[in-house]
């Protein structure tokens, strides 16, 4: 009997995607019209203060005061993720309107904003050999700070276009992200350790807020009939563009650190979290700051999240191979390490 064939195991094509471009499916097939777009917002609204709630609830910062010692290299992926990043993103302003349409630009400007991942960048550095506490760390300072970076800076440098930075915005985020994420961390102490027992579950309620922001989302982008303005050749020039803004941000994470001073190990690490850009995140994130406009907005970090994952699952088994040892210290025995469900990619499942 003939086998059936499967993907390449360098080539991990993530089940998220699928899921989520069905759900995009399903918004063009059937969106929410009229009250049933109301009650789809409030919906959604309430899924992304759950998710942050969640978020807050789980991180662990007993690994992110460990980490502190490490200062340079958090210093370093902070910079790449919330520095580097936006100051690429704000030089592919030059690419409208001949390449980018303006509103496939400020979805392209807002990926280069959100923050790195936590789980998937842990996991590649880990097959790499680098320094995986240092991973750990990063990742994690990296999504508490973009809770306040993020939309302060979308509402800096997307100005009008992300909403602007009226004091209704403002309001939506301190309300939707901000507070149900410092509630969260309020009550870890009663609430984190059932949480963790509980992360196959709570890791479908995490998926499923996306999917309903997501769906939101892109009805709202229907009824608004802003997929007429988006063609194909302007899909290709935009995964052209990311290609780019990937490979620039991944030599320059593994040069740069080089020139600081890092060893592999912790090259490794500033290489996997200082280059990706968090999917989970960006999401929720991106409902509160564009409104109607977000299945566009969106559309970028969709792209480069499942780019991201094939390009780095190919350079950590590369790097895996190399001769030299890793310098990188070992996660305390007996650690519980707590992440975000930032999903790992099937080809790293089993290591």
């Amino acid at each position: 009997m003939r086998r059936r064939p499967h993907p390449p195991a360098w080539l991990p094509l993530d089940p998220w995607i699928p899921t989520l471009l069905g759900t995009v499916g399903l918004a063009a097939l059937l969106p929410a019209r009229g009250s049933a777009a109301t009650v789809a917002d409030g919906v959604a609204t309430g899924a992304v203060a759950l998710l942050f709630f969640l978020y807050g609830a789980r991180l662990s910062t007993r690994e992110a005061l460990d980490g502190l010692r490490h200062w340079r290299l958090h210093l370093t992926v902070l910079a790449c993720t919330f520095v580097l990043f936006p100051v690429l993103g704000m030089a592919a302003r030059g690419l409208v309107p001949t390449v980018l349409t303006p509103q496939l630009y400020s979805g392209l400007l807002f990926l280069c904003l959100v923050p790195s991942t936590i789980q998937s960048s842990i996991a590649f550095t880990s097959i790499a050999r680098g320094n995986v506490p240092a991973a750990i760390c990063a990742g994690s300072f990296s999504s508490l700070a973009g809770i306040v970076l993020t939309p302060l800076l979308a509402a800096g440098l997307l100005g009008g276009n992300g909403g602007g930075f009226s004091l209704d915005s403002l309001l939506k985020i301190v309300l939707q992200l901000l507070l149900p994420f410092l509630l969260g961390q309020a009550l870890r102490r009663w609430v984190g350790g059932f949480l963790v027992r509980r992360k196959k579950v709570l890791g479908y309620v995490d998926r499923g807020s996306i999917l309903l922001v997501v769906y939101a989302a892109f009805s709202a982008g229907m009824a608004a009939g802003v997929w007429h303005q988006v063609s194909a050749a302007r899909l290709g020039a935009l995964m052209a563009v990311e290609g780019v803004l990937l490979a620039v941000m991944l030599l320059v994470s593994w040069y740069g650190a080089k020139r600081l001073g890092f060893g592999r190990a912790d090259r490794i690490a500033i290489q996997f979290a200082g280059s990706k850009k968090s999917l989970a995140a960006g999401l929720p994130m991106a409902s509160v700051l564009f409104g109607a406009q977000a299945s566009l907005a969106v559309l970028p970090l969709m792209l480069f999240h499942q780019m991201q994952l094939m390009v780095c699952a190919v350079l950590a088994r590369r790097r895996a191979r190399d001769p030299e040892p890793a310098a990188g210290p070992e996660l305390p025995a007996g650690r519980v390490v707590e992440v975000s469900s930032e999903l790992q990619p099937p080809a790293t499942r089993a290591r």
